[in-house]
């Protein structure tokens, strides 16, 4: 079964900084571009950063650039969100996703996590 499980979610100070995680199994990781997703209460899942299945090039939101890196580890079937400076607005659940196609839009992607909270607050 395809598995994508995200971790490292959590409550953070504006400024302040976590790493999210996203274990993948189940299917051939490395020949997937791979991408996170984020959805606040009441919005749609919007685009957050996205990487080739070979790790370059990367594709960020303009809302995230300069202070998000995503980065992948084909040898450990794992991909990554650092996220830095972290503000009110970046409040959401996180989704890891994964498909064969090198996109930007949620419906293009074929295998999706449950998700993780992240939530920005004083």
């Amino acid at each position: 079964d395809v598995r994508l499980l995200e971790s490292g979610g959590g409550l953070v100070q504006p400024g302040g900084s976590l790493r999210l995680s996203c274990a993948a199994a189940g299917f051939t990781f490395g020949t997937y571009a791979m991408a996170w997703f984020r959805q606040a209460p009441g919005k749609e899942r919007e685009f957050v950063a996205a990487i080739t299945h070979r790790g370059a090039p990367t594709n960020y939101a303009d809302s995230v650039t300069g202070r998000f890196t995503i980065s992948r580890d084909n040898n450990r079937n794992a991909l990554y969100l650092q996220m830095n400076n972290l503000q009110p607005e970046d409040t959401a659940v996180y989704f890891c996703a994964a498909s064969t196609l090198w996109v930007e839009e949620a419906k293009d992607y074929d295998y999706w996590g449950q998700g993780t909270q992240v939530t920005v607050s004083p």
